[in-house]
């Protein structure tokens, strides 16, 4: 694979444009928001770490269900680049955690800045503009966040919320190319 719009294509292929795993992870931070409000900030900083684990593995279930592959060609130069923005959000995990020691709610605010970050790389792995939009509105609902001072329920909340509906609107691209490609051949 030698083109950069060749390996984007079998990636977005390949993954749904990634929006299972925006939906998965969304749904995590739903998650991690009621066991907040329901048990305590600790349970759910620890259910947004456990469940992040399992947000490839499900996210791949489910697009598999839905018609999606779940996996691009091992000679695509951009598998590399996704498990490089995987293994640096994970080495960020303990700085988001120490922020929890400090306020539980900052663990949630980080863990935004983290995510929304690695999610500006999607916008080349996927070649699509949209993860620059997902990962904005992800660090400007950290800051804001942060700024109002909001608790980790409201912390969490946001995560979920923001990430669902990304998640549904990637999903929508993804499927409108899918069938302009249909009707196109």
């Amino acid at each position: 694979m030698n083109h950069l719009d060749e390996a984007q294509h079998d990636m977005k292929d390949g993954y749904g444009y990634g929006s299972t795993g925006v939906l998965i992870s969304g749904m995590i931070w739903m998650l991690s928001s009621l066991a907040v409000h329901f048990y305590t900030p600790q349970k759910g900083i620890w259910c947004l770490i456990i469940g992040g684990i399992f947000i490839f593995p499900v996210s791949t279930l489910i697009g598999k269900l839905a018609g999606i592959k779940g996996a691009h060609q091992k000679t695509n130069p951009l598998g590399k680049l996704a498990m490089e923005g995987t293994i640096w959000m994970i080495m960020c995990i303990p700085l988001a955690y120490g922020l929890s020691l400090h306020k539980a709610e900052w663990f949630f605010q980080g863990m935004l800045m983290i995510i929304g970050g690695r999610y500006l790389t999607f916008a080349t792995i996927y070649g699509t503009k949209i993860y620059w939009i997902l990962g904005a509105a992800l660090g400007l609902a950290a800051f804001i966040l942060f700024k109002t001072g909001a608790g980790a329920f409201l912390s969490a909340l946001a995560g979920g919320c923001v990430e669902i509906i990304f998640g549904f609107i990637i999903y929508g691209l993804y499927r409108n190319d899918k069938q302009k490609n249909l009707s196109n051949n």
